[in-house]
């Protein structure tokens, strides 16, 4: 049975392991093998006087990210990574690496993006590239942990449909049978009819499609998103669970993810709450502070908008009451003011990572907003059946997740947090 390389301690008169060869180095008589596997990297030293012979052939045979299975006494040494060697009396070739390797695991030699993803089995190999999946599982994990202890059902809503949810064009369409169909750009549709249907929260996780022609580091054309849906709540109440979610997660990895935080060299900064809310007009008055091509009212923000604002407010924060001709037409209106609408995003200071709004709930004036926005009534008939019959007040949001990964952890491009990214020029691997 081989340990994990972290369990490994100084103190063990001997040890298993079984990793990647992350690096080598040959002295003369001395060979360094660091070892590498999901828990951490420890150093392999082989005196070629003193090793079996074995040993030293399979040595001298192995290549960089081979996959091999080393025994031997486990020393203390300050100099090795983690305070430990292993000088081995036995080596295993398990899995020989071919030569030359795409990419460089260690990191010196380093890549461009396409690149990484090109190969992203060893660019997932690094340390600092595990370590940012890591956290990615650990956001998910907390978002769930925090909604389910809020009361909502975890539910899985149809990826494959018949009509838009929101119109227009950004969508895939595909062949499905004898009918045409298409990629769900969001769960919203559903997530609303389960509120006619009595439960009240609801939540999913779950991938989105946009057939946007974006080329950009923080588009995707393959999202994951973090879709609630509350009855008997407005736009605030949403907002106020959104901000406690997003402070929870936040302070579930930093209470969980020490290491892989140390691995990317982030000392992470809890958000305050109450996050800032300013209204779309006051922060339509920021940007144009700054940025050269001002904004009017029903622009929708530019990224130079966004970051004008974000960079003034340096915090999470909430840009509310849109104007209600640039929001989808479920976005409720205020019946003093019916220009605008109880729409909200959730902003980080460098971009969007939230929209959402208290919804229609009244049958004719969601047929009216539907008809508003130039699309047919008919289309949504199967949507537009569950407010025929008791549907109650509710509100909602959607979260990107890869956005909430890649502004928490810093990250330069939204597709160091996807495993293998989707946008307009990538379907492999």
């Amino acid at each position: 049975m081989h340990l994990p390389i972290r369990t490994v301690t100084p103190e063990s008169e001997s040890a298993a392991i079984i990793g990647w060869v992350h690096e080598i180095r040959d002295l003369g008589g001395l060979m360094f093998f660091l070892i590498r596997d999901r828990t951490g990297i420890i150093q392999v030293t082989i005196p070629k006087k003193k090793v079996p012979a074995e040993v030293l052939d399979a040595a001298r045979d192995v290549s960089r990210e081979s996959v091999v299975r080393v025994r031997g006494r486990v020393k203390a040494i300050d100099k090795a990574p983690g305070g430990r060697e292993i000088v081995p009396d036995g080596l295993e070739i398990i899995s020989l690496a071919g030569s030359p390797l795409p990419l460089d695991v260690a990191e010196k030699v380093p890549a461009e993006m396409d690149t990484r993803i090109d190969s992203r089995f060893l660019d997932a190999r690094k340390p600092r590239v595990r370590a940012i999946f890591c956290i990615r599982s650990a956001v998910t994990c907390a978002a769930t942990e925090f909604l389910h202890s809020r009361g909502c059902i975890n539910i899985t809503t149809p990826k494959i449909v018949a009509a838009a949810t929101e119109g227009g064009t950004e969508l895939f369409p595909i062949a499905y049978f004898e009918k045409e169909a298409f990629m769900n750009q969001s769960p919203q549709l559903y997530k609303q009819m389960m509120m006619a249907a009595g439960f009240e929260k609801v939540f999913e996780i779950g991938p989105i499609f946009r057939a946007e022609e974006h080329n950009t580091i923080r588009h995707l054309n393959e999202a994951t998103s973090l879709d609630v849906e509350v009855s008997f709540a407005d736009h605030n109440d949403v907002m106020e669970l959104l901000e406690d979610l997003i402070v929870y997660v936040y302070e579930s990895v930093a209470g969980t993810c020490g290491d892989d935080l140390a691995e990317l060299g982030i000392s992470l900064s809890i958000p305050g709450k109450p996050f800032p809310r300013i209204r779309y007009e006051e922060a339509i008055e920021i940007a144009n502070r700054t940025i050269e091509d001002k904004l009017s009212f029903g622009d929708d923000l530019t990224p130079a908008a966004e970051r004008a604002i974000g960079s003034g407010i340096g915090q999470h924060y909430f840009i509310v009451d849109w104007p209600t001709d640039i929001r989808p037409y479920y976005a409720m209106p205020y019946p003093d003011r019916p220009e605008l609408c109880k729409a909200f995003d959730m902003m980080h200071p460098r971009m969007e990572l939230s929209s959402g709004a208290q919804r229609v709930h009244d049958h004719d004036l969601l047929v009216e907003r539907i008809r508003a926005k130039g699309l047919a009534p008919e289309a949504f008939e199967f949507y537009l059946k569950a407010f025929r019959y008791g549907m109650p007040p509710h509100a909602g949001w959607g979260l990107g997740i890869e956005r909430l990964v890649m502004t928490m952890l810093d990250l330069g491009n939204i597709r160091e947090a996807v495993l293998f990214p989707r946008d307009r020029h990538r379907l492999t691997p």
